[in-house]
């Protein structure tokens, strides 16, 4: 019986985060081809950062990480201010976000990934 090919993925990952570990693990565990940035020293721009979110059905407000201080600034700011927030300061992003050919989400908890693989 051939093997298929493993799923792509790609995961905004801060090694630092332990949530962002075990959504990795999870998918090193399901047997994906993981293409691993790590979105704070290579962020992703504004444009990138929305085709992520319009696949996962969620706002730029969606992917902010909401305890940081400069994300309370951005309160009443509008989804293209939000974005270029977060392509200028990755810290506001909110890890990990996933994406497989079945879609986008932010993978807290980790095991929402299971649900794109």
């Amino acid at each position: 019986m051939a093997q298929a090919s493993a799923m792509k993925a790609t995961i905004l990952h801060n090694p630092r985060c332990s949530k962002s570990r075990e959504a990795l693990a999870l998918l090193n565990e399901a047997g994906a081809d993981v293409t691993v940035i790590e979105y704070l020293k290579t962020p992703p721009g504004a444009d990138e950062l929305a085709r992520l979110y319009a696949k996962a059905g969620l706002s730029p407000r969606d992917g902010l990480r909401k305890g940081e201080a400069e994300a309370k600034a951005l309160g009443q700011a509008d989804d293209a201010t939000v974005l270029a927030a977060m392509a200028a300061n990755p810290i506001l992003i909110e890890r990990p976000l996933v994406e497989t050919p079945k879609g986008v989400v932010i993978a807290r908890p980790p095991e929402s990934v299971r649900g794109i693989l």
